[in-house]
């Protein structure tokens, strides 16, 4: 285990302009700690985890681990991979084809010079450790997607590294081991502790395996916080956008209430086709523009003709698709101009079986279930979390 530190670590990319794939980044890392890079492709995630691992060269920054200083670009301070102490596993396996299991997981020994009975202990605790010990006799060749993954994971831990680093390692299993991977790891973490750094652009994954989540853009870190809080307060709403929060519903005040802004004019003043939605929503009167931010999950729909329910706000809506997704139906609605995800609960509620394109209903959810974020995607109400937003 091993406390890492990374300040003001800057990589750029040659071009016109050139591309600023990690812009002044800093971060810390305790012991032991599971720390999630998360985001889309292109946001700077792996050109870090690349830049902790001494597979690029940053223009500008510094990194540690524990005590020792591997990076510090003003100090002409670069350590090769081979001297940073670190374990990395990778989205492709990178097995070597022609060695057997157990000279793979061997390989980062040989590489540290490690005596070969002590090597060999390692390899077949590391083996079970994940659950490949039979395996160390077999090619990479002879092994499905989730066992190779598996001796990668070996692979990564026999060194005893001061840091592991995971480059998207599930992204190529199926959904089944991709889900059995992941519990494993997790397990194996809480075992045996280790600091681990690993990136990915899926948000299950995130939540389940992280300690701490860093939302990535543009190259910087646009929350950090626990995987609860992230969930739950989400401090902009590019972070609600990916964190879930898919409907995205733009507001403009109107009078004392609130209208859709999909037929707003040129001045930003709502059009005529707008509606006043609702008359009260829990936003600071100083705020004219807001967008509602809510999870599929939190949109509930009705029948045309039934009234949703108190404490609500309710709106026309028309049915664009509906799929049977077992104990709901998955429904794409339009509202105004927007259109919004819905799971409609199967439970009691026959009427939602025979939806189809076209249909008229009503799309609800409870007022304390949206966020609500200003014109410049910061949140409007409620508590603010601690975490670093534009850090």
């Amino acid at each position: 285990m091993s406390h890492v530190r990374i300040e003001g670590l800057t990589k750029r990319f040659a071009g016109k302009p050139p591309a600023v794939a990690v812009d002044n980044l800093s971060l810390e890392i305790e012991p032991g700690e599971f720390i999630v890079l998360l985001g889309p492709s292109g946001c700077g995630k792996t050109t870090t985890l690349r830049c902790l691992a001494g597979l690029e060269t940053p223009d500008e920054g510094g990194i540690s681990l524990g005590d020792q200083t591997v990076l510090d670009v003003r100090g002409k301070v670069n350590l090769p991979p081979n001297k940073r102490r670190i374990g990395m596993v990778f989205q492709s396996y990178a097995l070597w084809p022609h060695m057997t299991v157990r000279r793979n997981i061997g390989y980062p020994l040989r590489t540290r010079r490690v005596p070969r009975e002590q090597a060999r202990t390692r390899i077949e605790e590391a083996a079970e450790l994940v659950d490949c010990a039979a395996l160390l006799d077999r090619y990479p060749a002879q092994l499905s997607g989730g066992q190779q993954q598996r001796v990668a994971l070996a692979r990564g831990l026999a060194a005893q590294p001061d840091l592991v680093l995971f480059d998207e390692p599930l992204s190529n299993l199926d959904a089944r081991l991709r889900d059995q991977v992941r519990a494993q790891l997790h397990e194996l973490h809480a075992r045996l502790g280790f600091t681990a750094v690993f990136v990915t652009h899926d948000q299950s994954e995130a939540l389940a395996l992280g300690d701490r989540l860093a939302i990535m853009k543009a190259g910087r870190i646009e929350q950090l916080d626990t995987p609860e809080r992230v969930f739950e307060e989400p401090a902009t709403e590019y972070v609600a956008g990916f964190i879930g929060m898919s409907n995205r519903l733009p507001l403009l005040r109107q009078g004392e209430g609130w209208a859709l802004a999909s037929a707003s004019g040129a001045d930003g003043q709502a059009g005529a086709e707008s509606q006043t939605v609702v008359d009260e929503l829990p936003v600071p009167r100083s705020h004219s523009e807001v967008s509602a931010r809510l999870r599929p999950d939190d949109l509930q729909l009705c029948p045309a003709e039934e009234k949703p329910p108190a404490h609500s706000v309710g709106l026309p809506a028309e049915v664009v698709d509906a799929q049977f997704g077992g104990r709901h139906m998955d429904v794409v609605v339009t509202v105004g101009g927007s259109r919004l995800h819905a799971q409609a609960p199967l439970t009691g509620k026959p009427w939602a079986r025979s939806l189809s394109r076209g249909q008229r209903v009503t799309a609800w959810f409870a007022k304390d279930v949206a966020i609500y974020y200003d014109a410049d995607g910061v949140r409007t109400a409620g508590h603010t979390p601690t975490a670093a937003v534009g850090a």
